[in-house]
């Protein structure tokens, strides 16, 4: 990886959907040599893939939150992820060192089904204790407001 790659990361973190033409503009390529070095960085597994930022309010879930989950013991916590991670609510999944064992970011209708997801996790998918935090806000992604446009992508870079 040389400075232009990483010229070409920050330039992909602030909007992922940056046409060749211009990000080789932005780096002193051509639109074919900038796709090449990206397709370079995706097949390294440097760039791991390409994502949307989706604004949850838009489609009615009004309601975000952290939840910080302790599992139960004997609770098989790659069952834990895979289940937890399928309930609609669920947009991230992070499996953490210590406790809380992990920390779920979810996005809810009203506090309803929140508390329905809260009932689900303890008698349905073996969890012990949770903590939740509602969230008020939250600041810009990486790469300033742009990035938080929801018509704008993001990239998930390894490393």
């Amino acid at each position: 990886m040389d400075e232009i790659d990483s010229v070409i990361l920050r330039l992909l973190r602030e909007d992922a959907r940056l046409p060749w033409r211009e990000l080789g503009a932005k780096v002193g390529l051509s639109a074919n040599a900038a796709a090449d070095r990206v397709r370079r960085l995706r097949r390294a597994g440097i760039i791991t893939g390409f994502t949307a930022q989706v604004d949850p309010a838009a489609g009615g879930r009004q309601i975000e939150a952290l939840i910080s989950v302790v599992l139960l013991p004997g609770t098989d916590s790659d069952r834990f992820a895979t289940l937890s991670s399928t309930l609609g609510p669920v947009s991230e999944v992070l499996h953490l060192a210590g406790t809380p064992d992990y920390q779920l970011r979810v996005a809810c209708h009203d506090t309803a089904e929140l508390d329905s997801l809260l009932r689900t996790l303890r008698l349905k998918l073996g969890v012990a204790d949770t903590d939740t935090k509602i969230i008020l806000r939250s600041g810009p992604p990486p790469g300033g407001p742009q990035g938080g446009d929801p018509s704008h992508g993001s990239v998930r870079i390894s490393g």
